[in-house]
């Protein structure tokens, strides 16, 4: 059994008698410097700090102890954002158990008086500030774990750059220690370093004008996507992506992703949904990158080559959205790749992909429907509907 103990920054004379009899036993105690710098002197034993490749690193560092307690320090919480998920992803549930300390986050929001269903929770791990941005809106609450001393400056700049430099910025350092602090500046009046242990608060205000990205429902505005042309348009897109019916944890693979705009709203729909954005042109590609970490889902994953091989090495899918290079092949791949449940949507524009698509919703089932959409325009004066290119839609469940 690993035993991990969470720690906070008030140290070894706020732990518990439990959990310091526990250190104090202890063959081995594994933590990051600063953690096993609390703790008081025990002759005999074992200390090591981990190293910069955390998760290829734990399994050999836990190993051949087997018969001698083994004890990982973590700030706070262990299941927060912490060594103990990736202890238990990595050895189980039932070979760790773990002593949680009150975490930043509580810490934070008690300071602050935000009830728990008042705010997000941003966990920022490496360069990934983006993250921040799925969560801004006029009024809303956002707390960011932060990396280190100068992620309350990367929020600052993300924040002004995104319109909402008149946000109340709150900079919480090392909660529940005698030196902790707080600092409340507006965004744009940042300035200078943050202690290196520290949460930052986010109350939203967005400046005169600035409206940003409107809802996480689907059907983004077709502006906030930079574009070549490529793009899976507002109404098409919605309609897709309600097939597609997007789910906490779910894979998706966005094939022929032109601006990625399908796998950006799959992303933007739940922290935890994950998207392979599948792209043959390098520039397209680019744009793709560029647009997810606009839209606050940096961790979109973009991959450059031509399906179906490129679809070879890819984890299984949830859910595929075919919007570009409805081969007969790729067809075929993605239905082949879909486990039973898994959803597949697509588009076809021409004749000979309709040709295809007809053909495996006659094998498959599913639905067809074609998609005709006009919008009005102006004709001199006056005004006219000019109708879009009517798009067939294929949805199947496998």
């Amino acid at each position: 059994m690993i035993e991990v103990v969470g720690i906070g920054a008030a140290g070894w004379d706020a732990l518990g008698a439990r959990e310091r009899a526990l250190v104090l036993a202890a063959h081995r105690v594994l933590g990051g410097p600063r953690h096993l710098d609390l703790l008081p002197a025990v002759p005999g034993q074992e200390r090591a700090a981990w190293p910069r490749d955390l998760r290829d690193a734990l399994p050999g560092l836990v190993a051949g102890h087997e018969d001698r307690p083994v004890v990982v320090l973590a700030s706070g919480d262990p299941l927060l954002a912490g060594v103990g998920s990736t202890l238990v992803d990595l050895l189980g549930a039932d070979a760790v158990r773990v002593h949680p300390a009150v975490s930043s986050v509580a810490l934070a929001a008690a300071r602050l008086g935000w009830a728990a269903d008042t705010y997000a929770l941003v966990r920022l791990r490496g360069g990934d500030v983006d993250l921040v941005r799925r969560e801004l809106y006029p009024g809303r609450r956002v707390l960011v774990l932060a990396r280190d001393a100068g992620t309350a400056a990367e929020v600052a700049a993300l924040l002004v750059e995104d319109g909402y430099g008149t946000s109340t910025l709150t900079v919480l350092g090392d909660l529940g220690a005698a030196e902790e602090s707080r600092l409340d500046v507006v965004a744009a009046a940042w300035s200078g370093p943050a202690p290196a242990l520290n949460v930052v608060a986010v109350q939203c205000v967005g400046d005169a004008g600035v409206a940003g990205p409107a809802s996480l429902a689907p059907g983004l505005p077709d502006a906030v996507f930079d574009h070549d042309g490529q793009l899976t348009k507002r109404d098409l897109r919605a309609s897709a992506l309600a097939h597609l019916q997007p789910r906490p944890g779910a894979l998706l693979w966005d094939v022929g992703a032109g601006a990625g705009s399908v796998a950006v709203e799959w992303m933007r729909s739940h922290p935890s949904c994950r998207a392979v954005a599948v792209e043959q042109h390098e520039a397209r590609a680019k744009r793709i990158r560029l647009n997810a970490a606009r839209l606050g889902v940096p961790g979109l994953r973009t991959v450059l080559g031509v399906a179906p091989e490129a679809l070879v090495d890819l984890p299984t899918p949830d859910a595929v959205f075919v919007g570009g290079g409805a081969s007969g092949a790729v067809l075929d791949a993605v239905w082949s790749a879909l486990p039973v449940g898994g959803r597949l949507v697509v588009h076809a524009v021409t004749q000979e992909t309709e040709m295809l698509v007809a053909a495996r919703w006659r094998e498959h089932g599913g639905t067809l429907t074609r998609i005709a959409v006009e919008h009005l325009e102006a004709i001199g004066s006056y005004h006219g509907w000019k109708p879009a290119r009517a798009v067939v839609q294929w949805g199947a469940t496998r």
